[in-house]
């Protein structure tokens, strides 16, 4: 499980508070963005720094509040400029408060989704040098137990178990090489969705510590799909780890091809749909709004980045990662075109 970031991690602005609204801490981002220090902003009202009405102040004194959507807010210290932000302020795990402000200036869209690579991309930078010595270890283990398990003659499924986990610290030096030396994305290639899905089964499978039934749904007759087959397995790893620890029984992995279908702005001839489908809690009505945002978690232990990640996954695809949820019955649904970027598409208008 990847360790929490800490908020100097964030190139987003980023403020906490106290129960009682009064400032505990900012990150450097938003010190910088607000152009005065983070000592000065120490125990003043957050209410304080909205300089145009009192959205804020409304919103804390109201104890049922959970979630304040932030629109074009102007914020600032008394005597200094204004700064617009779009964002959010919610209510923390164990009291207090967080503001997450995305500067309109810097992110012209409303949408402070469209700003998700570059947020996410600076939380996980400062995880992957965390990461590197565990992965060093983990890759001796490995090795040395391949050894061993060679030198005996009925060791198939030991082999089988070695291959994966050697497999799977491939797959992670790769993604902390991205993170720590981005690199233009690269080429998608055909693969088999269901290979992918295959790899994900076999992941929790072995993971261990759960009681879940693992089922799949196959249409045998999908076309290959141009991607990062990498990438995709880390996507729907996450969602259906997510829906594991949300206390799932049952987890349907689905796939079935859609024809005549708009994504973004574009009209696909055919695409295919990956649904993960799980009957645990269900997601938080409170998190529903920014539930793909890098650290929003349901859990007080969850780093809050495999949604975020997913999501991302299924841009680079030109795809869409949604869901719809009730206790009891969650689906994410992962759209992805079927054709590379040289099949053609109409634009809709």
């Amino acid at each position: 499980m990847f360790p929490a970031p800490t908020p100097d991690a964030l190139s987003t602005p980023v403020a906490w508070a106290d129960a009682s609204g009064h400032i505990d801490g900012v990150n450097a981002a938003f010190a910088r963005w607000l152009g005065v220090s983070a000592r000065r902003l120490q125990g003043q009202p957050l209410a304080a720094l909205e300089m145009e009405g009192d959205a804020m102040a409304r919103f804390l004194e109201n104890s049922e509040h959970e979630l304040l959507r932030l629109h074009r807010m102007a914020l600032g210290m008394p005597g200094e400029a204004p700064r617009f932000a779009e964002g959010w302020l919610s209510r923390r795990e164990g009291g207090g408060w967080l503001l997450e402000a995305h500067p309109v200036d810097e992110f012209p869209s409303p949408d402070p989704t469209q700003v998700l690579p570059s947020a996410l991309g600076a939380a996980l930078k400062g995880l992957a040098h965390e990461l590197r010595n565990p992965l060093a270890g983990l890759k001796g283990a490995a090795q040395l137990l391949a050894r061993r398990a060679g030198q005996r003659a009925d060791n198939e499924d030991e082999r089988e178990l070695i291959d994966l986990i050697e497999s799977e610290i491939g797959r992670l030096n790769t993604l902390l090489d991205q993170l720590l030396s981005p690199a233009p994305q690269r080429p998608h290639a055909p693969l088999n969705i269901h290979v992918v899905l295959e790899r994900v089964l076999r992941l929790a499978e072995t993971e261990g510590g759960w009681s879940v039934r693992l089922q799949r749904d196959y249409d045998p007759s999908l076309p290959e799909l141009p991607g990062d087959a990498d990438r995709l397995t880390q996507a729907v790893w996450n969602l259906v780890r997510n829906a594991i620890q949300a206390g799932a029984a049952s987890v349907i992995l689905r796939t079935r091809v859609e024809h005549g279908l708009r994504i973004h702005d574009h009209l696909h001839a055919m695409a295919l749909r990956v649904e993960i489908i799980d009957d645990g809690r269900g997601v938080p009505e409170e998190l529903a709004e920014h539930l793909f945002l890098p650290l929003v978690s349901g859990r007080a232990e969850g780093s809050g980045l495999g949604l975020a990640l997913a999501q991302q996954v299924a841009r680079e695809h030109r795809g869409t990662l949604t869901y719809r949820s009730r206790p009891g019955h969650t689906v994410f649904t992962l759209l992805l075109p079927q054709g590379g970027d040289g099949e053609e598409e109409r634009h809709v208008h």
